[in-house]
């Protein structure tokens, strides 16, 4: 495997542009939030999350820098709540046209929309917000972490497939929740599906003590169906969920099974290499903004790479052309749409313990790639930001 790297990479070499020492420095940007309490402590946010994904990356870009002259550096920033994390920012424009943000909505457009960010590279590797590839989306901003609409896609896909086709669907009240509600009800309507009967959570009562009597009367009404939806986006109510609704039934969306970008249990396609050395480098295992956060850092390394140019406007053309191809561990090259930015990637399907399937699934075809069954596709796209 070593004598194999060696020789792929000495073809790069010697076919690729002219070598030129260069060093890029990304910059790491975090808006911490206040996080609001849930029922369940069991799975605290890691404080390192996304940041240790994108020190991988560096890690990587620097494996194949080092035989072609080309540095990375990486500054991390972590902004308190209340602090202003668009003056922090512009403050890190000053010293790189390259950022990774884990921020909410609001802030990445702010953030792209100022005078220091044009002609700048930002990722968003943790926003799912729909609106950030549509009418809202910046020709500045790409996204590594999929959209709501490429999760609910990926989950009615399946649903699709194993004909569970009558749904029904708890939701919690926070705007996340809202919006991937209303990304999965897209989706139904997208595979020929219906969402029967919706019940909002409001319950406020301790379910570590109370889920074995107060969801079978939730859920009562809910009325037949072959899946319920639970959509929980703060991580706070659904596992109180399966084996204690009035029917027997499987739940899918925020529990049960899960569609996110990664997960510890995705092992095929060498993806147990790269857990591993996430593993060994954090201490931890791997969750969705630390993956966005290192295909992120690794797709400016192979832009760079490709190009031999640390040039913002050189490297932009480059990610949004179809040479670009990045190798992300889930069995497919992974590019980025030209209309909108968003990294194409499929969506592993898991529960806790197990990848169940991954997205987009055989039957789903598509006539340039079947990756774009999968959220928002060109001829649908609002966004205008990406056109030349």
């Amino acid at each position: 495997m070593a004598m194999r790297w060696m020789i792929c990479l000495g073809f790069l070499v010697l076919s690729g542009p002219a070598l030129a020492e260069l060093s890029l420095p990304v910059g790491y940007l975090e808006r911490q939030m206040e996080r609001p309490p849930v029922l369940s402590n069991l799975d605290p946010v890691p404080h390192d999350l996304g940041a240790a994904g994108a020190a991988l990356g560096i890690d990587d870009n620097r494996t194949t820098g080092q035989f072609l002259g080309h540095g990375y550096e990486l500054d991390t920033v972590r902004v308190a709540p209340g602090e202003d994390v668009v003056a922090a920012a512009a403050r890190m424009l000053e010293q790189t046209r390259f950022l990774v943000i884990d921020a909410p909505a609001a802030d990445l457009l702010a953030i792209a929309d100022l005078p220091e960010a044009q002609g700048a590279i930002l990722f968003n590797a943790s926003a799912p917000d729909t609106s950030l590839r549509e009418g809202d989306c910046r020709g500045n901003l790409f996204h590594t972490i999929p959209s709501a609409a490429m999760r609910a896609d990926a989950l009615l896909q399946f649903l699709q497939y194993r004909r569970w086709t009558a749904l029904a669907m708890i939701s919690g009240p926070h705007d996340a929740d809202v919006a991937f509600a209303d990304a999965l009800r897209r989706a139904a309507v997208k595979f020929g599906m219906e969402i029967g009967v919706e019940q909002t959570w409001s319950f406020d009562a301790d379910m570590r003590r109370n889920a074995a009597q107060e969801v079978p009367l939730f859920t009562q009404d809910l009325g037949d169906h072959d899946v319920l939806l639970v959509v929980d986006e703060r991580d706070d109510y659904a596992r109180y969920i399966p084996y204690n609704t009035w029917l027997p039934r499987p739940v899918a969306g925020s529990d049960g099974i899960v569609p996110v970008a990664w997960s510890r249990v995705v092992e095929q396609w060498g993806a147990a290499q790269l857990q591993g050395r996430f593993s060994d480098a954090a201490g931890r295992d791997m969750r969705s903004v630390d993956y966005a956060a290192w295909a992120a850092v690794r797709a400016l390394g192979e832009a760079v790479t490709r190009t031999g140019s640390d040039d913002p406007a050189t490297l932009r053309a480059f990610l949004l052309s179809d040479a670009f191809e990045l190798a992300g561990f889930k069995g497919r090259p992974l590019s980025f749409r030209a209309w909108n930015g968003q990294l194409r990637q499929p969506i592993p399907l898991v529960t806790s313990r197990a990848l169940v399937a991954q997205a987009p699934l055989d039957g789903f075809l598509h006539q340039h790639n079947e990756m774009d069954t999968l959220g928002i596709d060109a001829p649908e796209s609002t966004c205008t930001r990406f056109e030349d």
